[in-house]
C-alpha cells in the first residue's frame, strides 16, 4: 500500500474576481448563494458587508474583492456568496460567507500539484495564498480560507454577532 498522499486529487471549487480564477477546497463549502441584503455592523472594516440569519446561524459576509483591494462592484444578479466552513486559530468552527463575482467550476487537483505563490517582497502580501496550479491551462489561486477569513479584523465581527 502506498502512503505518498502528494498525489491525491482533491477536489476544490473555483470562483472569479475581477479577472483571475480562486480555488477554495470543496470540503469547506457549506452552499452557494444568490446575493441577499446585509444587516450591516457599524464601525467595521469596509470589506465586511455585515450579517445574515442562515437558518439561525448568524454569518459574516465578506466582499473578497474589497479584501483584495479591487475595485468594488455593485451587487446584482450574477453576484454570488460561498458560504464556507472557517477553522479558527483555537480550532473552533464558524460559518462565513465571501461575496465573489461568479462561480466557475470543480476541478480535481493533487496537492503535488499546487506550487508555493512566489515571494512579491513587501508589495504584495500571499499570506492567504495556499499556492498557484494550472488546471486546463490556466493559473488557479488556491486560496487558504482558514488564514483569509481568521484576521483580526474578522474576530471584530465574531465578537458582535454572539
Amino acid at each position: 500500500m502506498n502512503s505518498d498522499t502528494s498525489n491525491v486529487a482533491n477536489k476544490y471549487l473555483t470562483f472569479v474576481l475581477a479577472t483571475e480564477e480562486y480555488a477554495v477546497d470543496i470540503l469547506r463549502v457549506q452552499e452557494i448563494k444568490g446575493w441577499n441584503k446585509v444587516t450591516t455592523i457599524p464601525n467595521t472594516p469596509g470589506y465586511i458587508c455585515g450579517v445574515i440569519n442562515l437558518r439561525g446561524t448568524i454569518v459574516p459576509i465578506i466582499d473578497l474583492r474589497l479584501r483584495f483591494n479591487l475595485e468594488h462592484l455593485a451587487y446584482g444578479q450574477m453576484t454570488v456568496v460561498v458560504v464556507v466552513k472557517v477553522l479558527s486559530v483555537d480550532g473552533k468552527e464558524r460559518i462565513m460567507g465571501i461575496v465573489v463575482d461568479g462561480v466557475s467550476d470543480v476541478y480535481d487537483v493533487a496537492e503535488a500539484d499546487i506550487k508555493p505563490p512566489p515571494d512579491f517582497g513587501s508589495v504584495i502580501t500571499t499570506e492567504f495564498v495556499k499556492g498557484l496550479a494550472t488546471v486546463d491551462e490556466k493559473m488557479v489561486i488556491v486560496l487558504d480560507i482558514d488564514r483569509l477569513l481568521n484576521s483580526n479584523e474578522l474576530a471584530i465581527v465574531e465578537s458582535l454577532s454572539q
